[in-house]
């Protein structure tokens, strides 16, 4: 609040001061200078009192802004604080839904981590099971194999102790008949013989039958178990047969995947060429001019420099695509991408529309990656597009240079390639 204005002086002392003034300026008894004083002086009082008065209506002003502008400040302060409070809320409110989530995924790919780890265990516990009931299967039937055979062995051991005390008995039975009578010992010594000999046929007979069975049950042992793995060699050979044939079909699929994208590029890169052949033709007539004056400079220096094959280099020649250094397979199957993937084919775009057939190249390549030579084993026919080849190689200069471990073996690798063109270049 602002202070109260200050109080008036008392009116007899300001008139008194006025008369002394006055007293002091005019003769005591003049009235009318006494009244003129008295209110000067009251004017003069009057205006000190308004100035006062607007000095405390200034203040009280200054006092009320300052208030307002505190008061503004901390509505400001506490708005920002809010702010300030809201949006931690919310960022806490956004990292506790990221850990839910993450949280949730956690589990979700724990469950799926279980699930397949159950699974896992289910075939396992099927396979051994399986396992078990063959094995069990297997010595079922080696146990009966046993019990068969024992009792076989039985059986001839109860043969043979039959026929002994048969025997000891016909000895007993043929001395008594032979002390009654030598006739009828000698036949019943031949009846003895027949019987015997009897005897030992139906043994013989049952221990033929016996082999004969064992042996008709290794037969049928062996004839299960050849089927059994002629089934398990058929199921793993159609298993195989499945698995190439869909690796042939995705092989399949991917190359015409990429046969349809080879044509489509091909298609737009023929529209933007109509639209551009004008300066292209004036491009590649400058650049054959220069590669034609860079082909004579080597020809040139290729003529002065002693035959490739009269010299000490270590030489590879790759005529297929099997070499018993898989370093150097993987060295021309680069080589080979780089000419088939890099856009040269526009160079040759217009001219293998002339009748021709696929040329047989071979090109030496250096171990710093340059090019020693360009050999037409077979041309194509057509010698703007042998010249052509011979571009393409110089232009993708330099090659890779071989790796340390290839370098210290070989300094020049000879590749023959058969050059084949359609939407691109395919080295063969």
């Amino acid at each position: 609040m602002p202070p109260p204005p200050p109080e008036p002086a008392p009116a007899p002392a300001v008139a008194a001061a006025s008369g002394e003034g006055g007293a002091a300026a005019q003769p005591r008894g003049d009235p009318p200078a006494q009244k003129r004083v008295a209110a000067e002086a009251a004017h003069a009082e009057s205006a000190r009192l308004e100035a006062e008065r607007h000095e405390n209506a200034r203040q009280a002003a200054a006092g009320q802004e300052q208030a307002r502008q505190e008061a503004a400040k901390a509505e400001s302060a506490r708005l920002e604080a809010e702010r300030q409070e809201s949006a931690r809320q919310a960022a806490a409110r956004q990292e506790q839904a990221r850990q839910e989530a993450a949280n949730a995924e956690s589990a979700r790919l724990e469950a799926e981590r279980q699930e397949g780890a159950r699974q896992a265990a289910a075939r396992q516990e099927q396979a051994r099971q399986e396992a078990a009931q063959a094995e069990s299967a297997r010595l079922e039937a080696e146990r009966q194999e046993g019990a068969r055979q024992a009792a076989a062995r039985q059986e001839q051991a109860r043969q043979e102790a039959a026929q002994a005390e048969s025997a000891r008995l016909e000895s007993e039975r043929q001395e008594s008949a032979r002390q009654a009578a030598a006739r009828q010992e000698q036949a019943r010594q031949e009846a003895a013989k027949a019987e015997s000999a009897r005897l030992e046929a139906e043994r013989q007979e049952s221990a033929r039958q016996a082999a004969a069975r064992q042996e008709q049950a290794r037969q049928d042992a062996a004839r299960a178990e050849s089927a059994r793995l002629e089934a398990e060699r058929q199921e793993g050979a159609r298993q195989a047969a499945a698995r190439q044939e869909q690796a042939r079909q995705d092989a399949a699929r991917a190359e015409s995947a990429r046969l349809e994208a080879e044509r489509q590029e091909g298609a737009r890169q023929a529209a933007a060429r109509q639209e551009q052949d004008a300066r292209r033709d004036a491009i590649r007539r400058a650049m054959g001019r220069q590669l034609d004056e860079e082909a004579a400079r080597r020809d040139a220096a290729q003529a002065a420099r002693p035959s490739p094959s009269a010299s000490g280099l270590r030489r590879a020649r790759v005529f297929g695509r099997t070499d018993p250094n898989a370093e150097i397979i993987r060295y021309v199957e680069a080589w080979s991408q780089k000419i088939h993937f890099n856009m040269t084919f526009d160079k040759v775009r217009e001219l293998v529309k002339q009748p021709h057939s696929d040329p047989v190249v071979t090109v030496a390549i250096r171990s710093d990656g340059s090019v020693e030579s360009v050999t037409f084993v077979r041309s194509s026919g057509v010698a703007a597009i042998d010249d052509a080849i011979r571009r393409i190689v110089f232009s993708q200069t330099p090659y890779l240079p071989f790796q340390p471990a290839l370098a210290r073996d070989v300094d020049v690798i000879e590749i023959r390639r058969t050059w084949h063109f359609d939407t691109a270049i395919r080295l063969y």
